[in-house]
């Protein structure tokens, strides 16, 4: 783990959760798997302290615990990359309130907030919540909320939280894995949603477990000893699934890329193939389900009148660019179309490195790289006469290309003695290399900007209080009835250059929100790049 991200994963522990449980996990991030016994020791807190902010990070699943066999402790680890996931929380949260609305939103959020919830809780919390937001004292039909709950999890956006597994007092033998059979139909359960008996609903989901629903309701009243009966989601958790939102951020980039490239019309038939595959298509795969022309026409969207044949023209030309984001699979007569996930990714990523390089060096090495990108190794010599750059600048944007480790210098040799004079030296660029080193910067970046915003807000923290304040006042005095001048005069409280510093420091933190949630766009490319990469043969 380098210094940047264990400086961006100390920053967001403690902006979400506080000091105490940054030390624990940082802790954790620093020294990898512990017992909680070295874990009081270093970071000189308190057992009960350090409990809690083990609880803590475990509830939201930053934090998972293994029991070690030869002296039968528990041993506790820090997941880095869902750690790092914090920083993309309030994207996901606007991702959902764009597809389900506001009930969508505030279900995610608050299973966000809470790491994990029952359906019956996070459902009675987002009612009551949008019930306040409501005028002329109406009340939200916790039904409209179920029912978009249910839609989240049909489309995987959350899930079912892995039941834990129950560690004996004493044991020496770590719990053993799950019976490898019935993937798919564990898979499956994971969105099984439980019924509920909300005042005024009526069938929501036909295909709901019934068998299941019946084992727990003859399983309770022996589980409980025939006391009060529990929700009919007992034991049910559910979490969001953070995956299939990363898989919506991809499949959103890809679709944005070929509008770009192409037209609307194209990136609409992308669209529509992304979106019959999304649930079939795991995370990881190199390329959706294949589909067929017919079955991608019936799919279109109604506002798109465009016919069979259009539609295999398009196709076609989707087949045949360069890029290959679609693939076609089959026989040459016909055959099925694919969306190629990594290629894709790929395309993204080189086209992230280049703009990176035109920004920060101009456009002639720009061109120099997008040529060594495409002819893979040239000497200097070929650098110049392909790229059409005198040699003393095409010199000097190679070495300082060189110095920022965005390209690469390989060594040939003609003779066993590496003989300069013998040698051929051949410039190229590493992809992965290049990305791996940007991510770092990434996080650097968001390091700083998040330093930064706390630095403003720590600088005005006087003046933010006293602004808290007189609207607090302002806020009372309007739910008894004040006077306009009554509520002016506290209004007064606050001068013209107090009221021009606010105003300031609210601009200038929402340009450094905005700047996080741009360079974690770039992150979101790397890493997804970087992640289909090691994961093929």
């Amino acid at each position: 783990m380098t210094q940047a991200e264990l400086r961006l994963c100390s920053l967001l522990l403690q902006e979400y959760f506080g000091e105490i449980v940054e030390k624990v996990g940082n802790s954790l991030l620093r020294t990898g798997p512990r017992p909680l016994r070295l874990l009081v020791g270093d970071t000189g807190l308190l057992p009960d302290q350090v409990k809690k902010a083990l609880c803590v990070l475990i509830q939201h699943g930053l934090v998972q615990f293994e029991l070690q066999q030869p002296r039968g402790w528990l041993q506790y680890e820090a997941r880095r990359q869902r750690v790092l996931r914090l920083l993309r929380y309030p994207r996901y949260i606007y991702t959902a309130k764009a597809l389900y609305g506001d009930p969508g939103e505030l279900l995610v959020e608050e299973l966000l907030l809470h790491g994990h919830l029952p359906m019956s809780s996070a459902v009675a919390r987002v009612a009551e919540r949008l019930t306040e937001t409501m005028e002329d004292g109406k009340s939200m039909d916790p039904t409209e909320v179920s029912n978009t709950f249910v839609r989240l999890a049909d489309t995987r956006f959350i899930q079912r939280c892995p039941a834990a597994p129950q560690v004996p007092p004493g044991a020496k033998v770590a719990p053993g894995p799950a019976p490898a059979s019935g993937d798919r139909d564990r898979d499956r359960d994971m969105y099984l949603v439980p019924r509920l008996g909300l005042p005024g609903r009526g069938k929501r989901r036909p295909s709901c477990d019934e068998e299941e629903e019946g084992e727990h309701k003859a399983k309770r009243p022996r589980q409980e000893g025939g006391s009060s009966e529990a929700p009919p989601d007992d034991g049910i958790s559910w979490q969001v699934n953070l995956e299939r939102f990363h898989q919506h951020f991809r499949d959103q980039a890809l679709v944005s890329a070929v509008a770009s490239r192409m037209d609307q019309t194209s990136s609409e038939v992308v669209r529509t193939m992304l979106r019959m595959s999304e649930v079939t298509t795991a995370s990881g795969a190199a390329h959706t389900q294949p589909l067929s022309s017919n079955e991608i026409f019936r799919s279109l969207p109604a506002g798109y009148n465009i016919g069979k044949a259009v539609l295999d023209q398009y196709l076609a030309l989707l087949a045949d660019d360069p890029l290959e984001f679609v693939g076609k699979s089959g026989d040459s007569g016909g055959g099925t179309y694919t969306v190629n996930l990594h290629k894709a990714l790929v395309s993204l990523a080189t086209a992230t490195l280049e703009s990176i390089v035109e920004e920060r060096f101009g456009s002639r090495c720009a061109r120099i790289f997008r040529l060594l990108l495409r002819k893979k190794h040239l000497e200097q010599k070929q650098v110049e006469d392909f790229a059409m750059i005198p040699a003393k600048e095409a010199k000097d944007m190679l070495y300082r290309m060189l110095s920022e480790n965005l390209v690469a210098l390989q060594e040939i040799p003609k003779t066993p003695d590496h003989a300069p004079s013998r040698t051929f030296y051949l410039y190229t660029v590493n992809v992965m290399a290049a990305a791996r080193m940007l991510l770092h910067r990434c996080y650097k970046s968001v390091a700083n900007l998040m330093e930064r915003r706390q630095h403003e807000m720590r600088e005005n923290k006087r003046l933010l209080e006293k602004s808290q304040r007189v609207e607090a006042i302002l806020a009372s005095m309007q739910a008894t009835g004040a006077e306009a001048a009554q509520l002016h005069e506290v209004e007064e409280m606050i001068t013209g250059p107090e009221r021009q510093q606010l105003e300031n420091l609210k601009r200038n933190v929402n340009k450094l929100d905005a700047s996080e949630t741009q360079v974690d766009e770039t992150i979101f490319v790397l890493e997804s790049f970087i992640e289909s990469t090691m994961k093929r043969p």
